[in-house]
């Protein structure tokens, strides 16, 4: 039902969802929020467990592979789950019934389809995406969402390091910070959805280096390590403990639960990476995403 190999725009994503949720009703879905155009953010759950697994993927418009991954991934889950079958050894029914696995593909619908369909063409949208892109034709460098603000800069876990340094000081295609943490819906939503469900560990999904950040300013928990442990051998995938960055959704997870966060940087090249390395970088995620739920 999921083609990985095309690219996932917001509408393809929708389409590709309500198909998952019909053919596999041990899902469920909702809305949870609305990008600043008015886009519902989708949110899927599969399992009722107590252990409470978050993986989101797109924060980044111009890493829309992420979304590609997500989408084959819970197409997969679900069907072995449906049909009783192992994934990697583990039974994935067992995992249904352990683990409520709370999934967000696509966190910045905007800037996707900026990214994948061009500017839309409502005012002042897009005057403003113009000028923030000093009218250069196409939009392959834009990572932030439909307002020239980096969505995975926007959380309070020492935003004000961010602002202070990051080079823009205005909406621009990447690393602007914004006015004040949580100026954008999309971060918001993030935020609330996290205050609701009080995740056990969350997973992000990026691109670019093939490795995981895994730790904040040593606020992460003890099992971090075995965690990150787990992931490094599953995947092949560098673990990194820190890295000089704040304001980035995992900082803030771990920073304000003191709880498991992930920044997982998937595949090498230029974003956006090309969809013929889709099935290598697919190969390495899957048993990593398997194992955010069962280690």
């Amino acid at each position: 039902m999921v083609n990985m190999h095309i690219p996932y725009n917001y509408e393809r994503m929708l389409s590709d969802l309500v198909n998952l949720l019909h053919r596999y009703p041990i899902a469920s879905g909702e809305y949870i929020g609305h990008s600043v155009l008015g886009k519902p953010i989708p949110h899927i759950i599969i399992g009722h467990g107590k252990k409470k697994i978050h993986i989101n993927a797109s924060f980044h418009a111009n890493e829309w592979i992420t979304t590609n991954v997500v989408m084959k991934f819970m197409e997969d889950y679900l069907h072995a789950i449906y049909y009783g079958q192992s994934l990697k050894g583990i039974d994935a029914r067992t995992l249904y019934q352990e683990t409520s696995l709370s999934i967000v593909p696509m966190v910045n619908p905007d800037g996707v389809n900026l990214v994948l369909d061009g500017p839309p063409i409502i005012e002042p949208y897009y005057s403003n995406i113009l000028k923030i892109n000093k009218e250069r034709e196409g939009f392959t460098g834009w990572k932030a969402n439909i307002r020239g603000v980096d969505l995975n800069n926007q959380f309070p876990a020492n935003w004000e390091i961010e602002k202070e340094r990051k080079i823009p000081k205005k909406p621009a295609p990447r690393d602007y910070p914004g006015r004040c943490p949580l100026s954008e819906p999309e971060a918001i939503t993030m935020v609330r959805l996290a205050k609701r469900w009080k995740f056990d560990r969350v997973v992000a999904l990026h691109t670019q280096g093939e490795e995981f950040y895994w730790g904040y300013m040593e606020n992460e928990p003890s099992e971090a390590v075995h965690i990150a442990n787990e992931f490094e051998r599953v995947s092949g995938y560098r673990a990194v403990r820190t890295i000089d960055s704040h304001a980035g959704y995992k900082d803030w997870f771990i920073l304000h639960y003191k709880r498991a966060g992930f920044t997982i940087e998937l595949g090498k090249g230029i974003n956006p990476l090309p969809l013929s390395m889709i099935s290598g970088i697919y190969e390495r995620t899957f048993p990593l995403l398997l194992a955010s739920m069962y280690v």
